[in-house]
């Protein structure tokens, strides 16, 4: 059945098929679109920028929500011994104070320096539970009825609102519910953001372009410890307002200028805009053979045109596209939990906050530039063995070298930190060329969600970390390892063609691997 197939989808030459030659909407596109000019430039860099807020929303908590420096009063004056090395807890109110005022973090405006561990981590936990929730919730309407751009736009407008909003929170409970909210909208951003960009250009520069949005979000990191260090000894609420107004400021740049993905336009049959945003955004001007052979795609792709929640349905109809789909999930889920839990872990170790924020957001900078240069040199599959592997050894020797020696402790998780994330990015990449334009972005989505689901462990692990750090780093290390694994299966893309249906996909797959199909 594979050999009688072959020829009718990848003989362009024969006169008798009126179907267009297998992944021609790929081809023309990058026929139409040309060498990468301005015009993609401009629209690959905006909607990448989405990412800065994101990372911005994601870790802003490890500032916001820490426990200040406090000294000991006079001691003698109240015949009680205090020292630093006292539990705060234990001593009178009258024998300590804040070593600034008790705005600057929700710990100390609230008095929640002895609440116990739920509490304070609330609303962290409220934050990614949002995300999974978001994700569920909004992820389909981007490959159905919404669009990657307005839904881009949705996710930042909430984003950027309940963000302002939480400077004006009254209690820890309001709190928490607006960190849900925000987790809710910020769900989609990276992405909506990664998939558009990818799909606005042709397949050479497809993997730099999903790159810069790595960039994007290590630059969002590392503008953190900035405007903490800017905001030292004020109000955690000036936090909030500070990355909430750029945002807004975003959305509206977003509105204006951002163009739809012609590729979902093809498959939603809007043939006019595709090709009306391929002449604006293409270096060159041939748009005649695309709109010739577009006619058939748009037929082709009518059958498999998504409803809100059909997309995970075609998602998990196929046995293949199932066994991808669970496979990057269980990477992501290991990945995610240590990629969000590195940087939380921070407060157990013997070293300085700001400086940890700052070493481990310069560390996502190497990561990048892995993965924006080397990304068509390197294997897919390959690479997330080895990140993965790395990170799990890292962190395994970070518990097991112990305080004793901090210094080798901090290269030791700077190095596992610069590994996962560079296996985040190859994850996403990955999973972007292993899904067909139909289902891309719900499968990100998935995939994303998963990430966020690790994370949601993260903080108590790191919790349990404080007395034995065997129960953060140690199982940081061992989870990743393991479910790096799961990768083994999957086929590599390093250089395959982008599919635009699960039809194309499937025969693609025929097409490689003739003796497992038939």
């Amino acid at each position: 059945m594979a050999d009688s197939t072959r020829p009718l989808l990848s003989d362009s030459n024969s006169s008798q098929s009126k179907l267009p030659p297998k992944r021609s909407l790929d081809e023309t596109i990058e026929q139409c679109i040309g060498n990468f000019g301005w015009a993609q430039f401009f629209q690959a860099t905006l909607v990448s920028l989405a990412w800065v807020f994101d990372a911005q929303q994601t870790f802003i908590t490890v500032f916001t929500d820490s426990q200040p420096t406090w000294h000991c009063l006079d001691s003698d004056r109240f015949n009680y011994a205090c020292n630093s090395s006292s539990n705060l807890c234990t001593l009178p109110n009258q024998t300590w104070s804040w070593d600034f005022n008790p705005h600057v973090s929700i710990i100390s405006e609230w008095s929640l320096q002895c609440a116990g561990s739920f509490l304070k981590g609330l609303p962290a936990s409220s934050f990614f539970l949002g995300c999974l929730i978001g994700g569920l919730a909004l992820s389909t309407l981007a490959d159905s009825s919404l669009g990657r751009k307005n839904m881009l736009l949705l996710s930042c407008l909430i984003m950027s609102l309940s963000s302002m909003l939480t400077a004006f929170s009254t209690s820890i409970w309001v709190y928490a519910f607006l960190r849900f909210l925000n987790g809710f909208g910020r769900a989609t951003v990276g992405t909506c953001a990664l998939v558009l960009s990818t799909e606005l250009v042709g397949k050479k520069w497809r993997a730099q372009v999903g790159a810069m949005g790595f960039l994007c979000f290590t630059l969002g990191f590392l503008s953190l410890p900035i405007l903490g260090y800017i905001n030292n000894g004020n109000s955690w609420r000036y936090m909030y307002v500070l990355t909430s107004i750029p945002t807004l400021i975003y959305c509206s740049l977003v509105g204006v200028f951002v163009r739809e993905s012609p590729r979902w336009l093809i498959v939603k049959g809007r043939k006019e805009e595709a090709i009306s945003i391929l002449q604006s955004i293409a270096s060159n001007a041939i748009t005649m053979s695309f709109s010739n052979l577009s006619l058939d795609v748009q037929e082709d792709r009518s059958k498999s045109n998504p409803d809100v929640f059909d997309a995970l349905k075609i998602l998990v109809r196929k046995p293949w596209s199932l066994r991808r789909l669970l496979a990057v999930m269980a990477v992501g889920f290991g990945i995610g939990m240590v990629y969000y839990g590195m940087p939380l872990a921070l407060t157990n170790l013997n070293f300085n906050l700001y400086l940890g924020v700052v070493f481990n957001a310069l560390s996502e900078l190497p990561a990048f530039l892995i993965t924006f240069f080397f990304i068509d040199k390197i294997n897919r599959r390959d690479a997330l063995i080895g990140f993965t592997a790395l990170t799990g050894v890292s962190s395994v020797l970070i518990a097991a070298v112990g305080q004793r020696i901090g210094s080798l402790q901090i290269v030791l998780e700077l190095v596992s930190f610069f590994s996962v994330c560079t296996a985040f990015n190859m994850t996403l990449i990955y999973t972007i060329e292993l899904f067909p334009t139909c289902v891309r972005n719900s499968a990100i989505a998935m995939v994303r969600q998963a990430l966020v689901f690790g994370g949601v462990f993260s903080p108590v692990m790191v919790a349990a970390g404080r007395e034995n750090q065997f129960w953060s780093y140690g199982l940081f290390g061992l989870i990743i390892g393991l479910f790096g694994l799961f990768v083994v299966g999957l086929p590599e893309t390093r250089g395959s063609v982008l599919c635009d249906t699960m039809d194309e996909e499937e025969y693609k797959n025929i097409a490689k691997e003739p003796i497992i199909i038939g």
